[in-house]
């Protein structure tokens, strides 16, 4: 095989060269260290390469750019799976998709809790005020006896609740498919959709983006919730309606909300999420770690050396997909 064309696509924090060994490849590898604009901008600065390489979901794939990148025949995805590219379109298309390991589960949990955490107490704020010359400039609250509510009780929402019950936290979970008998399992109680909103003092969002999650917490759901409560996503930005939240903030009918994802990634410098006093946001780092990283960028390697064998390795097909989006 002729020496193919690699694009490593944004590479926010200059880690692909680290941490993947593309030189064993014996191809042309560019990489990309920032979002790539629109699904034509997408397609221009991609046409004319063989094989893509994406890191999660930062950029899309939907079908108009898969048809527009006539040479693609490999697609890896950091990760097991992607949201943000249109696995039929892309089997339909002939372009073989690959993914990769994905080491560290707690990695997403681990900033589920600093979120929660830093949110009860204030501790952004408190930061600035002691930096500025202050001294306790506000009153957080504890979480011993208090609600968490968890919106899907899968492999990190069951990571969440175990850390929620050794703070003394009653844990109680919904999703679609949730029986008490799993949640029992998990030491947590499974409830209606109704009873999650309405008795959670944090409710925490962990379910897979699919056409059945896309704005499952929407304005109906932010008015059944305390006007003290907190609400957590490091999931997916468009399981929660964005616009209802906003208003919801604004208007004070919940007490906050701890965001690492948002509707669109990059959050627009002048988004109204970035200046809400009632909001910590960080830019989707909850799989942003020396670990992941490692795996992901030496699989994806991998991956291509396979492809190059003539022997795809980690395929992802609509099967794999069907398997993960069960919740």
């Amino acid at each position: 095989m002729s020496k193919l064309r690699i694009a490593v696509l944004d590479d926010y924090q200059y880690a692909a060269r680290k941490y993947g060994d593309w030189d064993s490849l014996d191809s042309q590898v560019v990489v990309f260290h920032e979002p790539l604009g629109d699904a034509d901008a997408v397609v221009s600065q991609l046409a004319e390469f063989d094989v893509v390489v994406a890191m999660r979901e930062r950029t899309a794939f939907p079908v108009e750019v898969l048809r527009g990148l006539k040479r693609l025949k490999l697609l890896v995805t950091t990760g097991p799976l992607n949201a943000a590219i249109d696995v039929p379109a892309a089997n339909a298309q002939g372009i073989v998709l690959s993914g990769t390991g994905y080491p560290e589960l707690g990695s997403t949990s681990e900033l589920t809790w600093a979120l929660i955490l830093a949110a009860v107490r204030n501790i952004p704020a408190e930061t600035r005020s002691v930096g500025e010359g202050g001294w306790q400039s506000s009153v957080g609250w504890g979480l011993e006896g208090k609600t968490l509510g968890l919106l899907g009780l899968g492999r990190l929402g069951s990571r969440v609740a175990k850390v929620g019950q050794a703070f003394g936290i009653e844990t109680i979970a919904w999703s679609q498919n949730l029986t008490a008998e799993k949640a029992a399992a998990h030491g947590v109680t499974a409830v209606t959709k109704n009873e999650l909103f309405t008795s959670s003092d944090v409710l925490s969002v962990h379910v897979m983006l699919s056409e059945r999650s896309r704005g499952l917490v929407g304005a109906a759901e932010l008015a059944l919730m305390k006007p003290t409560a907190l609400l957590v996503n490091t999931s997916r930005g468009p399981i929660v309606d964005e616009d209802a939240l906003v208003d919801a903030l604004l208007e004070r009918k919940i007490g906050g909300a701890a965001l690492d994802v948002f509707d669109i990634e990059p959050l627009p410098e002048r988004h109204i999420l970035r200046r809400l006093e009632n909001v910590i946001a960080t830019p989707h780092i909850g799989y942003v770690t020396e670990g992941q990283y490692q795996v992901f960028y030496r699989d994806a390697v991998e991956d291509i050396a396979a492809f190059m064998a003539g022997e795809p390795i980690r395929v992802v097909d609509e099967q794999t997909v069907a398997q993960f989006l069960i919740v």
